[in-house]
């Protein structure tokens, strides 16, 4: 049976006698499907199409229960079935953070507020043992998706031996800053296309592959969008707001600003370096071509923090190399 059809028929168990229309909500970068049911009474509903094969729905139910416990605005979750891999979902609206900065950029400080208290909610309800640890094991793995999918596929380098070492060099760094973090949930892709304009603000969407991990990761998934870019100084501003709030709520980040944004910019490379590898993964792996033109902004990221520390100039010096740019000088330290 089509999963379509087997999809109504399970809606139409879970929704008796109420006529609905089915019509597609979103898709996200994994094989998960989002429809939007309309009731005869115009109240909506959203249902998760997850097949069972490809994605497990457990996850997806444990965080939202633990999101929801520390007052984030999570969907609520009306039905499950984790044998076919569908959930009916309370809707959130259709109105993501980056349509609304896009259409109304000047409503941007009032969203991030918000979207910065639901990160310090989030973290102040951390605990260990809850979520898989975002150790070393894992941030490795996302790193070596930039060689083997950026590098290989994109660009169709081949490393040298140097180059190689270059990199193994520079990855063992920047975990080295990574693991140092203070601990926290970490919901892992918090950013503009997954944060919902709703009441209470924001509303929180694709929080499955929740971890254990570093304090300022979120904060850089937000501020340094792959989909939206801010002046330097006002994403400064925003992270200071953060900063500001996360040591009113006593939660463990450095007492002294510079430190935490260090750390915020080297968490930065390492979730870079990743999403350029994802989105050539999602080009060359899956078809999704869209998610090239995305590529750029998050090199801009990458390469700026690279200019700021001396120990990332050898990464930018192979940055060039592969991108064929004449050598730079006048790096800070």
């Amino acid at each position: 049976m089509p999963r379509t059809q087997a999809l109504q028929d399970w809606i139409k168990q879970h929704l008796p006698d109420q006529p609905f229309t089915l019509a597609p909500a979103s898709a996200d970068a994994s094989f998960r499907r989002y429809f939007r049911v309309t009731l005869a009474d115009g109240t909506t509903r959203i249902v998760m199409d997850a097949p069972p094969e490809h994605e497990d729905c457990r996850p997806y139910l444990q965080v939202a229960r633990l999101f929801g416990e520390a007052g984030v605005h999570v969907p609520t979750v009306y039905a499950n079935d984790l044998e076919q891999g569908f959930l009916l979902l309370s809707d959130l609206g259709n109105t993501t953070y980056l349509a609304a900065l896009t259409a109304h950029p000047e409503g941007a400080s009032a969203l991030y507020r918000e979207a910065n208290a639901a990160v310090v909610r989030m973290q102040l309800a951390s605990r260990p043992g809850v979520l898989p640890e975002y150790d070393r094991a894992l941030l490795t793995r996302e790193l070596q998706l930039f060689p083997d999918w950026y590098v290989a596929k994109h660009l169709g380098a081949t490393l040298s031996e140097a180059q190689q070492a270059v990199l193994a060099t520079t990855f063992d760094k920047v975990l080295v800053s990574n693991l140092a973090q203070p601990q926290v949930f970490v919901h892992r892709d918090y950013h503009s296309r997954n944060l919902m304009v709703s009441e209470p603000n924001p509303g929180v969407l694709d929080f499955q592959d929740a971890v254990y991990g570093p304090i300022s990761y979120d904060l850089v998934s937000l501020y340094r969008d792959a989909y939206i870019t801010w002046e330097e100084d006002q994403e400064l501003d925003w992270v200071i707001r953060y900063w500001e709030a996360a040591r009113k709520e006593k939660l463990p980040v450095h007492a002294d600003f510079y430190d935490f944004w260090r750390d915020y910019e080297w968490m930065g490379v390492q979730r870079q370096l990743k999403v350029l590898g994802i989105f050539a993964r999602l080009n060359y792996r899956d078809g999704k071509a869209q998610y090239l033109a995305d590529m750029p902004r998050v090199m801009a990221y990458l390469r700026r923090a690279c200019e700021r520390y001396i120990d990332l100039k050898p990464l930018l010096l192979l940055l060039d190399e592969l991108e064929n740019r004449q050598v730079q000088s006048g790096y800070t330290f």
